[in-house]
């Protein structure tokens, strides 16, 4: 499980299919104290650690999650900085909201508007994902907790404050830009339940 508080930015350094994907992710994580079998949310897509040096580890990607997410769509690519957090530990702050590193789907940036120091930014959902997703809710974007603004059918808008474009790779976003999607999990099961029929 993470927070959706990203506390690094990674570049990738080499991409090879070898059956799965393999990417190798150059960090400033203190690679001594991940754990092969490690997760680490990448662009907020779960991967798990297969390998370690000094200063990068590397993912296998499965073509499942290759398909599902942005990795699939030629966003990934020797050199994409891409944004990191490690897992949630007992005892951790949860700054953000509980994200499982699952994508749901991927969402368009479709507009970005600077607003004084802060970056309006709109992105358009998949139908199907569209539903859970309200006001004053929260979304996960490239693995970043945010804070939804407003809903208007399948597009929804969310607001950068500039530590969120320094500390992430927000500040590079640009019309176009595919974007990995978790919805809330709450938002799931509350939609789930509401589907229910009455005992």
């Amino acid at each position: 499980m993470f927070t959706g508080i990203i506390t690094d930015i990674g570049t990738i350094t080499s991409l090879e299919q070898e059956g799965d994907l393999r990417a190798r992710i150059k960090t400033s994580y203190d690679t001594q104290t991940i754990d092969m079998g490690a997760s680490i949310a990448s662009d907020g897509v779960c991967l798990t650690v297969v390998d370690l040096g000094p200063d990068w580890y590397e993912v296998q990607i499965s073509a499942e999650t290759v398909q599902k997410t942005n990795i699939g769509r030629n966003n990934w690519a020797v050199g994409k900085r891409v944004n990191l957090e490690r897992a949630l530990r007992v005892g951790d702050e949860l700054g953000g909201h509980i994200v499982s590193g699952h994508v749901d789907g991927v969402a368009e940036v479709i507009a970005v508007e600077d607003e004084g120091d802060s970056t309006r930014v709109i992105l358009r959902a998949p139908e199907g994902l569209a539903r859970f997703i309200a006001p004053k809710g929260s979304v996960a974007l490239n693995g970043t907790s945010l804070t939804v603004n407003e809903v208007t059918g399948t597009d929804f808008g969310v607001n950068f404050i500039p530590h969120t474009k320094t500390a992430t790779t927000w500040g590079e976003v640009a019309v176009g830009d595919m974007v990995n999607l978790e919805i809330d999990t709450l938002a799931r099961y509350v939609a789930r339940l509401a589907e229910m029929p009455a005992a």
